[in-house]
Protein backbone atom coordinates (compact mmCIF):
# COMPACT_ATOMS: atom_id res chain seq x y z
CA UNK A 1 0.00 0.00 0.00
CA UNK A 2 2.65 2.11 0.99
CA UNK A 3 4.27 1.73 -2.33
CA UNK A 4 1.20 2.46 -4.29
CA UNK A 5 0.78 5.74 -2.68
CA UNK A 6 3.99 6.40 -3.21
CA UNK A 7 4.08 6.05 -6.93
CA UNK A 8 0.83 7.79 -6.86
CA UNK A 9 2.17 10.73 -5.26
CA UNK A 10 5.16 10.89 -7.78
CA UNK A 11 2.56 11.07 -10.75
CA UNK A 12 0.94 13.79 -9.44
CA UNK A 13 4.21 15.71 -8.48
CA UNK A 14 5.55 15.19 -11.99
CA UNK A 15 2.10 16.15 -13.56
CA UNK A 16 2.14 19.20 -11.25
CA UNK A 17 5.85 20.29 -12.45
CA UNK A 18 5.29 19.48 -16.07
CA UNK A 19 2.38 21.85 -15.69
CA UNK A 20 4.33 24.65 -14.31
CA UNK A 21 6.74 24.42 -16.26
CA UNK A 22 4.47 24.96 -19.61
CA UNK A 23 3.10 27.82 -17.85
CA UNK A 24 5.98 29.13 -17.22
CA UNK A 25 7.35 28.42 -21.16
CA UNK A 26 3.94 30.03 -21.58
CA UNK A 27 4.71 33.06 -19.90
CA UNK A 28 8.37 34.09 -20.83
CA UNK A 29 6.61 33.31 -24.61
CA UNK A 30 3.99 36.11 -23.95
CA UNK A 31 6.60 38.01 -22.82
CA UNK A 32 9.03 38.37 -25.56
CA UNK A 33 5.86 38.83 -28.07
CA UNK A 34 5.21 41.90 -25.82
CA UNK A 35 8.24 43.36 -26.00
CA UNK A 36 8.78 42.74 -29.69
CA UNK A 37 5.46 44.72 -30.30
CA UNK A 38 6.10 47.93 -28.66
CA UNK A 39 9.84 47.59 -30.02
CA UNK A 40 7.75 47.39 -33.07
CA UNK A 41 5.62 50.43 -31.61
CA UNK A 42 8.38 52.56 -31.24
CA UNK A 43 10.65 51.58 -34.69
CA UNK A 44 11.19 54.32 -37.24
CA UNK A 45 7.76 52.17 -38.79
CA UNK A 46 5.98 51.74 -36.32
CA UNK A 47 2.96 53.79 -35.45
CA UNK A 48 3.77 56.29 -32.45
CA UNK A 49 5.67 58.90 -34.55
CA UNK A 50 2.18 59.28 -36.98
CA UNK A 51 1.83 63.53 -36.57
CA UNK A 52 -0.48 63.58 -39.70
CA UNK A 53 -2.48 62.36 -42.43
CA UNK A 54 -3.87 65.13 -44.67
CA UNK A 55 -6.55 63.63 -47.73
CA UNK A 56 -5.57 65.10 -51.22
CA UNK A 57 -7.33 67.01 -53.48
CA UNK A 58 -7.01 67.27 -57.20
CA UNK A 59 -4.74 69.98 -58.21
CA UNK A 60 -2.18 71.85 -56.23
CA UNK A 61 -1.35 72.55 -52.68
CA UNK A 62 1.27 73.56 -50.73
CA UNK A 63 3.17 71.97 -47.43
CA UNK A 64 5.06 73.45 -44.65
CA UNK A 65 4.83 74.48 -41.40
CA UNK A 66 2.92 78.07 -41.90
CA UNK A 67 -0.74 78.43 -41.60
CA UNK A 68 -0.59 80.09 -44.84
CA UNK A 69 -0.32 76.74 -46.70
CA UNK A 70 -2.86 74.41 -48.16
CA UNK A 71 -1.52 71.57 -45.77
CA UNK A 72 0.03 72.78 -42.42
CA UNK A 73 2.80 70.32 -40.95
CA UNK A 74 2.05 71.20 -37.19
CA UNK A 75 5.48 70.26 -36.49
CA UNK A 76 8.50 71.55 -34.76
CA UNK A 77 12.19 71.90 -36.49
CA UNK A 78 10.21 72.34 -40.10
CA UNK A 79 10.60 74.90 -42.32
CA UNK A 80 7.38 77.29 -43.21
CA UNK A 81 7.13 75.85 -46.95
CA UNK A 82 8.60 72.43 -48.16
CA UNK A 83 6.97 72.37 -50.92
CA UNK A 84 3.61 71.87 -54.13
CA UNK A 85 2.27 68.78 -54.15
CA UNK A 86 -0.16 68.64 -56.96
CA UNK A 87 -2.49 65.67 -57.68
CA UNK A 88 -3.72 64.89 -61.00
CA UNK A 89 -4.99 61.60 -63.01
CA UNK A 90 -4.21 59.75 -60.32
CA UNK A 91 -0.59 60.49 -60.17
CA UNK A 92 1.29 62.59 -57.06
CA UNK A 93 3.76 64.80 -57.84
CA UNK A 94 6.14 66.38 -55.42
CA UNK A 95 8.40 69.85 -56.33
CA UNK A 96 10.28 71.40 -53.51
CA UNK A 97 10.59 74.47 -55.37
CA UNK A 98 13.48 76.34 -53.09
CA UNK A 99 13.56 74.23 -50.21
CA UNK A 100 17.32 72.37 -50.56
CA UNK A 101 16.80 70.58 -47.46
CA UNK A 102 14.62 67.67 -48.51
CA UNK A 103 15.07 64.30 -49.92
CA UNK A 104 13.39 61.73 -51.32
CA UNK A 105 14.73 58.30 -50.90
CA UNK A 106 17.68 60.00 -49.02
CA UNK A 107 18.81 62.08 -52.50
CA UNK A 108 18.51 65.40 -52.74
CA UNK A 109 14.94 66.21 -54.48
CA UNK A 110 13.52 67.19 -57.74
CA UNK A 111 10.61 67.79 -58.98
CA UNK A 112 9.15 64.10 -59.26
CA UNK A 113 6.49 61.87 -58.92
CA UNK A 114 6.15 59.91 -55.55
CA UNK A 115 2.38 58.21 -56.38
CA UNK A 116 1.94 55.23 -57.41
CA UNK A 117 4.78 54.12 -56.07
CA UNK A 118 4.73 50.45 -57.66
CA UNK A 119 4.07 48.82 -53.93
CA UNK A 120 7.10 50.89 -52.15
CA UNK A 121 6.17 53.85 -50.61
CA UNK A 122 8.29 57.00 -52.18
CA UNK A 123 9.78 58.77 -48.66
CA UNK A 124 10.31 61.80 -48.68
CA UNK A 125 12.70 63.53 -46.06
CA UNK A 126 13.21 66.96 -44.07
CA UNK A 127 15.11 66.72 -40.18
CA UNK A 128 12.77 64.47 -37.83
CA UNK A 129 9.94 64.22 -40.51
CA UNK A 130 9.11 61.36 -42.78
CA UNK A 131 5.83 61.74 -45.09
CA UNK A 132 4.81 59.62 -48.29
CA UNK A 133 0.99 59.21 -50.34
CA UNK A 134 -1.34 56.02 -49.14
CA UNK A 135 -4.16 55.21 -50.89
CA UNK A 136 -7.27 54.32 -49.27
CA UNK A 137 -9.99 53.05 -51.40
CA UNK A 138 -10.39 55.98 -53.97
CA UNK A 139 -8.69 58.77 -51.75
CA UNK A 140 -5.23 59.67 -51.63
CA UNK A 141 -3.23 60.88 -48.59
CA UNK A 142 0.08 62.42 -47.03
CA UNK A 143 0.96 60.39 -43.97
CA UNK A 144 3.38 62.29 -42.10
CA UNK A 145 5.80 61.02 -39.24
CA UNK A 146 7.76 62.90 -36.47
CA UNK A 147 10.88 60.82 -35.22
CA UNK A 148 10.30 63.56 -32.54
CA UNK A 149 6.57 63.00 -32.08
CA UNK A 150 4.43 63.79 -29.22
CA UNK A 151 3.09 60.40 -29.02
CA UNK A 152 6.30 58.57 -29.53
CA UNK A 153 7.80 60.73 -26.47
CA UNK A 154 4.87 60.46 -23.98
CA UNK A 155 4.34 56.67 -24.54
CA UNK A 156 3.98 55.11 -21.25
CA UNK A 157 3.45 50.82 -22.60
CA UNK A 158 0.11 49.18 -22.21
CA UNK A 159 -2.12 48.33 -19.91
CA UNK A 160 -2.51 44.01 -20.38
CA UNK A 161 -5.43 41.47 -18.17
CA UNK A 162 -3.20 38.94 -16.55
CA UNK A 163 -2.12 36.07 -18.83
CA UNK A 164 -5.44 33.36 -18.78
CA UNK A 165 -4.40 30.17 -20.60
CA UNK A 166 -8.29 29.42 -20.28
CA UNK A 167 -8.14 32.39 -23.10
CA UNK A 168 -6.37 29.85 -25.16
CA UNK A 169 -8.90 28.12 -27.17
CA UNK A 170 -8.99 25.95 -30.20
CA UNK A 171 -11.25 26.70 -32.99
CA UNK A 172 -12.48 25.02 -36.33
CA UNK A 173 -11.43 26.65 -39.42
CA UNK A 174 -14.57 26.94 -42.01
CA UNK A 175 -13.58 27.56 -45.38
CA UNK A 176 -15.71 30.29 -47.65
CA UNK A 177 -13.93 30.49 -50.87
CA UNK A 178 -14.90 33.81 -52.83
CA UNK A 179 -16.34 35.86 -49.58
CA UNK A 180 -15.71 39.06 -49.55
CA UNK A 181 -15.96 41.24 -46.49
CA UNK A 182 -18.01 45.10 -46.13
CA UNK A 183 -15.25 46.59 -44.09
CA UNK A 184 -15.71 50.13 -42.71
CA UNK A 185 -12.12 52.28 -41.63
CA UNK A 186 -11.99 54.58 -38.67
CA UNK A 187 -11.82 57.14 -41.23
CA UNK A 188 -15.36 56.10 -42.68
CA UNK A 189 -14.18 54.98 -46.04
CA UNK A 190 -15.32 51.35 -46.54
CA UNK A 191 -12.94 49.00 -48.63
CA UNK A 192 -13.81 45.15 -49.50
CA UNK A 193 -11.54 42.43 -48.13
CA UNK A 194 -11.19 38.73 -49.32
CA UNK A 195 -11.92 35.93 -46.58
CA UNK A 196 -10.37 32.88 -46.83
CA UNK A 197 -13.11 31.45 -43.73
CA UNK A 198 -13.94 31.58 -40.47
CA UNK A 199 -13.65 30.15 -37.19
CA UNK A 200 -15.56 28.46 -34.97
CA UNK A 201 -14.93 28.05 -31.19
CA UNK A 202 -16.14 27.11 -27.77
CA UNK A 203 -16.22 29.74 -24.43
CA UNK A 204 -17.53 28.76 -21.01
CA UNK A 205 -20.18 26.23 -23.05
CA UNK A 206 -21.05 29.00 -25.67
CA UNK A 207 -20.53 28.84 -29.37
CA UNK A 208 -18.50 31.67 -30.79
CA UNK A 209 -17.41 32.52 -34.72
CA UNK A 210 -14.96 35.11 -35.78
CA UNK A 211 -14.62 35.93 -40.17
CA UNK A 212 -11.05 36.00 -41.13
CA UNK A 213 -8.72 38.19 -43.52
CA UNK A 214 -5.44 37.33 -44.50
CA UNK A 215 -4.45 34.11 -45.97
CA UNK A 216 -5.14 30.59 -45.04
CA UNK A 217 -1.10 30.35 -43.90
CA UNK A 218 -1.48 33.56 -41.13
CA UNK A 219 -5.38 34.31 -40.13
CA UNK A 220 -5.86 37.93 -39.46
CA UNK A 221 -9.10 39.17 -37.42
CA UNK A 222 -10.41 42.24 -36.35
CA UNK A 223 -12.86 41.66 -33.44
CA UNK A 224 -15.15 43.54 -30.85
CA UNK A 225 -16.55 42.46 -27.51
CA UNK A 226 -18.63 44.04 -24.30
CA UNK A 227 -15.01 45.04 -23.15
CA UNK A 228 -14.79 48.10 -25.97
CA UNK A 229 -15.41 51.51 -24.73
CA UNK A 230 -15.04 50.18 -21.34
CA UNK A 231 -11.54 48.80 -20.52
CA UNK A 232 -10.56 48.25 -24.20
CA UNK A 233 -10.46 50.79 -27.12
CA UNK A 234 -13.51 51.27 -28.56
CA UNK A 235 -12.99 50.05 -32.14
CA UNK A 236 -11.87 46.55 -30.70
CA UNK A 237 -8.98 44.84 -30.76
CA UNK A 238 -7.15 42.98 -33.47
CA UNK A 239 -5.68 39.00 -33.66
CA UNK A 240 -3.72 37.30 -35.39
CA UNK A 241 -3.42 33.22 -35.93
CA UNK A 242 -1.45 30.47 -37.90
CA UNK A 243 -3.63 29.24 -40.41
CA UNK A 244 -5.12 25.58 -40.16
CA UNK A 245 -4.05 22.68 -39.66
CA UNK A 246 -4.49 19.55 -41.35
CA UNK A 247 -7.63 18.86 -39.36
CA UNK A 248 -8.93 22.34 -39.67
CA UNK A 249 -8.07 22.94 -36.26
CA UNK A 250 -6.89 26.61 -35.22
CA UNK A 251 -5.30 28.38 -31.71
CA UNK A 252 -6.68 31.02 -30.98
CA UNK A 253 -4.65 32.88 -28.03
CA UNK A 254 -6.99 36.10 -26.65
CA UNK A 255 -3.91 36.86 -24.27
CA UNK A 256 -2.60 38.39 -27.51
CA UNK A 257 -5.35 40.13 -29.03
CA UNK A 258 -3.75 43.83 -29.16
CA UNK A 259 -5.07 47.47 -29.28
CA UNK A 260 -5.31 48.80 -33.45
CA UNK A 261 -3.01 51.50 -34.19
CA UNK A 262 -6.01 53.91 -34.06
CA UNK A 263 -5.96 53.44 -30.11
CA UNK A 264 -2.40 55.13 -30.20
CA UNK A 265 -2.45 57.83 -32.81
CA UNK A 266 -5.29 59.91 -34.62
CA UNK A 267 -3.23 59.98 -37.78
CA UNK A 268 -3.75 55.83 -38.34
CA UNK A 269 -6.60 54.54 -40.43
CA UNK A 270 -7.65 51.22 -38.81
CA UNK A 271 -10.57 48.49 -39.96
CA UNK A 272 -13.64 48.31 -37.96
CA UNK A 273 -14.96 44.91 -37.01
CA UNK A 274 -17.28 43.50 -38.91
CA UNK A 275 -21.33 43.19 -37.24
CA UNK A 276 -20.66 39.18 -37.32
CA UNK A 277 -17.37 39.89 -35.55
CA UNK A 278 -18.85 41.74 -33.00
CA UNK A 279 -18.80 39.02 -30.07
CA UNK A 280 -22.08 39.09 -27.57
CA UNK A 281 -19.60 38.61 -24.48
CA UNK A 282 -16.76 40.19 -22.51
CA UNK A 283 -13.13 38.66 -23.57
CA UNK A 284 -11.06 39.27 -20.59
CA UNK A 285 -7.80 38.98 -21.93
CA UNK A 286 -5.31 40.75 -24.32
CA UNK A 287 -4.84 44.64 -23.88
CA UNK A 288 -6.51 47.24 -22.34
CA UNK A 289 -6.92 50.58 -23.27
CA UNK A 290 -5.82 54.44 -21.71
CA UNK A 291 -5.83 57.36 -22.64
CA UNK A 292 -2.08 57.73 -21.27
CA UNK A 293 -0.11 56.27 -24.14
Amino acid sequence: MKVHKYFILTVLLMKFYSVKAQTNEYAKNFERWQNERIEELKSEKGYLNLAGLFWLKEGESTIGKAKSNNIQFKTENTSDFLGKVTVQNGEVWFDPVDNKDIYINDKPAIKSKIFPDGGNPIILKHNDLRWFIIQRGEDLGIRLRDYNGEFLKNFKGIANYPLDQNMVVEGTFIATPGKKLNITLATGQPYVSESPGKVVFTLNGKEYSLEATGSLKNLFFVFGDETNNEETYGGGRFLEAKGPDANNKVVLDFNRAYNPPCAFTPYATCPLPTKENKLPRSILAGEKYSDEH
